[in-house]
């Protein structure tokens, strides 16, 4: 029988998030059933909530970073056994038979990867995420959380995590590679965590240097304010890679001249306006201007195996559930180090 959880919801694109309830599905043959210890807030759940990238479908639970404890599986399930820890990410299905699904690439499914949250299920039924104490996943969506991670700093890795390994492994971020990586947020923070643990020289480029000791502990060789317009002489044709994170409408053709020759600006951010630079910026070296976006399963599992084996952890903030309007506000006011966690067990 389907069960009903507490969860909480946005209702309209100016509400504050209330207590619901969600029903969740029964536990199908392929399906796995989590009991959701931890939920990260990411930005996008506000973007979601507010109805800022397209209209939201209501109520809504967001929350596409998960982890917690495998209750029940369904009896064709393999991969997991009652007891084991879990996490899920931005996706909890796609078709499974696309070219992309098959390489590995769910996120671009060809029909359309179907979404933690603000989605359709194939059941027909609308997606609910994270704020809630369970969830029903087909196995192929759910990974293993390893041993050495703590589940609450676990959490954020489902997104922020492989949102900033995804470029950087793809990006070749290693050994003899100087990466830059642009605001110290809750993305971030992880792509410096992450850029160091792969061997990479890791400068953060943020706006003042009111963080520069948080990120030199976090693994940064440097760090410099892009306020002081001497550091953009200073850097000029440094990095091999810079990793933006920011969502914020910058100075593209400043940051591109602090580029290598085949140097590449990877942006994970996504203001909410067009961009503007000039191809004589990209051209002038050959260097490329690019995105990024989640990672497939499989490179999520890679990501949390190489971040427990580097003991690498999202840094958190710990919330009860009764606060999460409050940490929206914290969040938008750039007033979190680095990531908000709700403690489902507060729901």
């Amino acid at each position: 029988m389907p069960t009903t959880v507490k969860a909480y919801a946005a209702t309209s694109p100016t509400d504050p998030l209330t207590p619901f309830e969600v029903e969740r599905r029964d536990v199908g043959p392929k399906d796995v059933k989590i009991d959701i210890k931890f939920a990260g807030i990411c930005h996008s759940d506000i973007h979601t909530a507010r109805s800022e990238w397209g209209p939201a479908t209501y109520p809504v639970v967001v929350g596409h970073e998960i982890a917690g404890i495998v209750e029940e599986v369904g009896s064709e399930v393999t991969k997991f056994k009652v007891g084991d820890r879990v996490g899920v990410g931005c996706m909890v299905d796609s078709c499974g038979e696309c070219e992309n699904c098959v390489a590995g690439d769910e996120q671009f499914c060809v029909k359309g990867m179907i979404g933690t949250y603000n989605s359709v299920g194939k059941d027909g039924q609308p997606t609910h995420g994270g704020y809630s104490q369970a969830i029903v996943v087909t196995e192929g969506f759910v990974c293993g959380i390893p041993e050495g991670i703590d589940l609450d700093v676990a959490a954020p890795l489902l997104c922020a995590g492989i949102t900033t390994y995804s470029p950087l492994k793809q990006w070749g971020a290693g050994p003899g590679k100087k990466v830059a990586v642009v605001g110290l947020g809750g993305l971030g923070h992880m792509g410096v965590k992450i850029a160091h643990a792969l061997g990479a020289e890791v400068t953060v480029l943020s706006q003042s240097l009111k963080k520069q000791e948080d990120g030199l502990r976090l693994g940064a060789d440097h760090y410099h304010a892009t306020s002081d317009p001497d550091t953009f002489k200073a850097l000029r044709g440094q990095f091999d890679i810079i990793l933006n994170t920011v969502s914020a409408m910058l100075d593209f053709d400043a940051y591109l001249s602090l580029l290598r020759p085949h140097g590449a600006m990877v942006n994970v951010g996504l203001p909410d306006k067009p961009l503007s630079l000039s191809m004589f910026s990209v051209v002038g070296g050959n260097k490329s201007f690019a995105g990024s976006n989640i990672g497939g399963i499989r490179e999520t599992q890679e990501m949390l195996d190489f971040c427990a084996e580097h003991g690498i952890g999202s840094e958190v903030e710990v919330i009860a559930a009764d606060t999460v309007n409050e940490a929206y506000e914290r969040v938008l006011a750039s007033d979190v180090r680095y990531r908000f966690v709700i403690d489902t067990a507060t729901l």
